[in-house]
Parts: structure tokens; sequence; C-alpha cells
């Protein structure tokens, strides 16, 4: 007789140097507390033989990003998912696809940011364009037109996908334009205390940690240490991030997005004290957010809850977890080449810090949308910021 499968299943797909990061063995144990069990995806081989699925959960960017680049395989690959999730409705998704794939490109992420509301909050992103094109000259124009001053900073269009989608450079004037190598998003550099707020969301709960980032400039900088504030700065005090205002800016690109796990990279800019967001990540690593894998369960249990086909709802049965909340290398004398840090690759703002060093970094209490509701750098757009 061959025996039933189980009915409660969540099945997910990430590369094995996410798994090994995030210690999967352990939210394995979590979902086995709650009822589920953990089954990886074979993206290889049709997914209908795989199921039945409750939810799915992933982060493909990486396959997406390959996708971009002609990989037949990641086609394929892809194209299983995609077609499984469509025969299947009743199978959750965290997150959505189509919504997902935002987040890949750069100037799409940005564009959202810019088009979003957070404007009238003081929260904007910093001037960007795309620069597809090797023409000196025409990206000189190009700049100008969408009011990118130096210094700027040069990000990869593509996101995801190899470890070049995260390096930056620092451009500090028209000469180091020619560092720039399309397509590549330019992005005005804003002065902010070489302070780097990240807010890692899981569903409706997000914590805040505060990173090392890079120095103030100024036009007369060119290739001085990155990272170690002049005396005249050390002066400024750097503000707390608002409780507030996080909660808008979190609750805002929720709405935006569509997704449920995702990073924000947010400065405070110096003088005029407004929020800049310079990035967001799918799926980032989560270093250090306190019981991730009991909240990651909360935020998959309330997707299921208000995912309309479901064919499982969790009941008064269900556990019930809710926490109480409460190296830069030089590389011309016009631009500075970054790899990302030493922390989460998927993260790609101005984080120069090591996030082992805990005399660097600062954790936040955990925040909650639910007073509300309930139920390190990146894309490019020919405007000014709000």
């Amino acid at each position: 007789m061959t025996e039933s499968k189980p009915s409660r299943v969540i099945a997910y797909w990430m590369s094995e140097k996410k798994i090994q990061k995030l210690n999967w063995t352990e939210f394995r144990n979590v979902c086995r507390k709650y009822g589920f069990d953990l089954v990886k995806l074979d993206l290889d081989q049709p997914l209908e033989g795989q199921g039945p699925f409750t939810v799915i959960l992933h982060k493909t960017m990486d396959i997406l990003a390959r996708t971009c680049q002609g990989d037949a395989k990641a086609d394929a690959m892809m194209a299983r998912l995609e077609s499984y999730v469509k025969d299947h409705p009743e199978v959750a998704i965290i997150d959505p696809l189509d919504n997902a794939q935002k987040l890949l490109d750069r100037y799409q992420t940005y564009s959202i940011i810019h088009n979003s509301d957070l404007g009238k909050a003081d929260v904007f992103t910093p001037s960007f364009v795309e620069l597809t094109s090797s023409d000196y000259r025409g990206n000189l124009q190009t700049l100008r037109l969408a009011g990118v001053d130096f210094p700027f900073v040069c990000k990869p269009s593509v996101s995801h996908g190899s470890s070049s989608a995260h390096k930056m450079a620092v451009i500090f004037s028209e000469k180091g334009v020619q560092d720039c190598h399309p397509p590549c998003v330019a992005q005005s550099f804003i002065n902010h205390n070489a302070v780097l707020y990240k807010i890692y969301v899981v569903g409706d709960e997000y914590i805040v940690t505060e990173r090392p980032s890079l120095k103030n400039f100024y036009p007369s900088d060119s290739t001085s240490s990155l990272t170690v504030l002049d005396p005249s700065d050390k002066m400024v005090s750097t503000p707390q991030p608002d409780s507030a205002k996080v909660q808008r800016i979190v609750s805002t690109l929720r709405n935006e997005l569509g997704m449920s796990l995702f990073g924000i990279d947010v400065v405070i800019e110096n003088g005029s004290g407004r929020y800049g967001i310079i990035d967001i990540n799918a799926f980032p690593g989560y270093d250090g957010y306190p019981n991730f894998f009991d909240r990651l369960m909360n935020c998959i249990l309330e997707v299921i809850d208000r995912h309309p086909h479901a064919a499982y709802k969790p009941g008064p049965s269900d556990a019930e977890f809710c926490l109480p909340l409460t190296k830069p290398t030089a590389k011309s004398k016009n631009s500075d080449i970054m790899s990302p840090g030493s922390g989460d690759h998927g993260d790609s703002g101005i984080d120069t810090g090591d996030s082992s060093d805990e005399k660097k970094k600062r954790d936040f209490p955990v925040g909650s949308l639910s007073a509300s509701r309930r139920s390190s750098t990146t894309t490019s757009d020919c405007h000014s910021p709000h």
C-alpha cells in the first residue's frame, strides 16, 4: 500500500550557499513543531510529482538573473516553477515571482520608491539614472539631465546573479565616468556620516540594524580613506532612526512590492535629516534577526491565511508563536571600486563593515506593523528625488 503524502508541506528552493548560511536544519525542526514537512524543490524535474504543497518559499533571484543572460537551463527551471504556480492557485507562494523579479532590476526598484508616496514623509531615493552606452560624452549628458551629481555611486543594473552584481564604484569626477561599465545605474551619493541602517522585513515584523558605511565626501575628495570620518564630521551627531518613519517605509514598500521577505538599506542625509533609500533586496541574510525561524513561520501562516485559494487555513489548533515586540580597493584617482561587505552578498548597499564586529554593528528592537494593520548599493529614472 502506497503511503500517502503529508497534507501540509512547505516546499522551498534556494541555493546551497543560502541554505547553509541560514542553518536550514534548524528551520526544519521549527516546521515540524508547527505540523509542516519541509521539502526542497527539484527545479530540474517536473514539479507535479513532487507535490502537493501548501506553500512555496523561494529565493530564485540568481536563477532569474541567469535567464536575463540567456541561460537555457535557468529558463527551463523558472518555466517549471511558473507553470506549477499557475496550475495550482491553491498553493501560496512567498514571494510572488513577478513581484520578486522587480527587485532584480535596480532601475525598476528605484522607480518604485520614487513613484511611491514616501516623499510626503521626507523619504526619497537619491537621483539616479541608468547608463546603457559606453559613449563617454553621451553618459555625461545623461547624468546631467538626470540631476546625478558628483560624487555618485555606480552599480550594475542587475542586482543578483554573480559577485560582480554587488560591486560598486564611487565616481568623483567626469574623468571617473570612464570607470562605469554599462549597463549600470548611477545614483547620487548623499553624506550620511558613515552610518547605514538595514531594515530586515519578515511579514508584518521588521528589525533595524546599524552598520558602518562610507564616509562623507566633498568636491575636493578623491581616494582618501573611504570609511574613516574626517575630524570635522566626527563632531556631527548621527540621528537615531525614528520608529514611526521606519514603520511608514516598511508599510509603504510592503504594499508597493507585494512582498513579505526583503531588506531595505536606508541612510539619513546630513543636514536635511531626510531618509534616503539606497537599495532593496529580496530575501536577505537576516543576520542577527532574533528568533528568525519562528518569525518566518508566523509569516508563512499569515500568508496562507490571507491566500484566497488556500486548501489549508491555520486554525486555533496551530501553535501560536507571536513573540513580544517591543573592503574598498582603489581603482583610479577618480573612482573607487568596492566589493560587498562581509555580510550577506545578497545585500548590495554601501555597507563596508564586518558584520562580526559588534563594536561597529547595533541592532534595534523588533518592530511590527500590527499597530496600524494586521491581516549596501542600485536601477534608474531621469527624475530628481522627491
